[in-house]
């Protein structure tokens, strides 16, 4: 199982994360993940970069794979322009890109007015949005008309050799089976072995498989359990409320159902690479091929050299 660095863009600003891009490089992490947000999850977070900004800076700092975790293609931005960013960003990466998508958060994509639609017509928006986008990758003009989307006379001009490749993120059985069925590669941040069983068997066969997971170092286990419930406490909002709350203010009362206990159990905090090593076991049993860590906190660069020492 290989090994990546997660770049969060909810809490660090820019220079920060190609600061973090490049000490995992040099780590020896062999790829990286970074999140698409218009938000932060809560306030103390602070932060919300425009992904496409920093993947372009990313390009000019390392040579290791990045993929977008996750891209929402289907209101906040229209997939004939996603479309164009994913393959200008292919292109800035030699190919090393990859666009994982999933159907978004209200917190990010309600932003422009339109009504939050269900689950299941989220999955038809991705599914269309997928279809637009790989037309475009071929290349020629595209037109086309469909339940949700509409593109006229485009074209793509700036394109890599190979289409980027898609990978989609799910944990339903309808998500599951979709992605099976249409994306290049499947994404989790659950160690589910049933959710990589069923992508599998729903036509994902041997495709890559990708997980990602949160810590947060500090001296002491009690000190990452402190900045760990300060900053991301709404990691365990159980349910369906991270889809559905469409504000950090709601993400932030939403999470003080959350108990430090809580966060204790869901997050790795603290010095001990026992906890990491955990953690890491997890998605290995579950069956997944790479797994890429996120930092909490301001010591990331502890993390990072934690990773470097014992498992790299």
């Amino acid at each position: 199982m290989r090994i990546g660095y997660f770049l969060s863009s909810e809490e660090y600003t820019p220079a920060e994360l190609i600061e973090q891009a490049k000490l995992a490089q040099d780590a020896g992490f062999s790829g990286l993940w970074i999140s698409d947000h218009y938000h932060p999850w809560n306030d103390a977070q602070g932060q919300a970069p425009l992904v496409w900004s920093l993947i372009g800076a990313l390009s000019q700092v390392v040579t290791i794979p990045v993929t977008t975790a996750v891209t929402c293609p289907i209101m906040r931005i229209h997939p004939a322009v996603v479309a164009q960013a994913a393959a200008t960003s292919a292109v800035l990466h030699e190919g090393r890109f990859v666009l994982g998508v999933g159907t978004g958060e209200a917190l990010n994509e309600h932003i422009l007015g339109d009504a939050w639609p269900s689950a299941g017509e989220r999955l038809e928006m991705l599914e269309e949005a997928v279809h637009v986008m790989r037309e475009l990758w071929d290349g020629g003009f595209v037109n086309h008309r469909g339940t949700h989307y509409t593109v006229e006379h485009a074209q793509v001009y700036t394109r890599p050799e190979t289409p980027p490749k898609v990978y989609m993120s799910a944990f339903g059985p309808k998500a599951l089976e979709l992605a099976g069925r249409i994306a290049d590669g499947f994404m989790s941040v659950a160690p589910v072995a049933e959710h990589v069983e069923a992508f599998r068997k729903g036509g994902g066969g041997d495709k890559p498989v990708q997980g990602g997971f949160k810590a947060c170092f500090a001296k002491t286990e009690d000190a990452g359990v402190r900045i760990a419930h300060e900053l991301w406490a709404n990691a365990s909002v159980p349910g369906e409320l991270s889809q559905v709350l469409p504000s950090p203010k709601h993400f932030e009362q939403a999470s003080e159902l959350v108990t430090p206990d809580m966060t204790r159990e869901a997050i790795a905090c603290g010095p001990d690479p026992a906890k990491q090593a955990a953690q890491l076991k997890k998605y290995k049993d579950a069956g997944f091929d790479e797994v890429y860590v996120a930092n909490i906190g301001p010591h990331y660069a502890d993390l990072i050299d934690l990773y470097k020492r014992e498992f790299l």
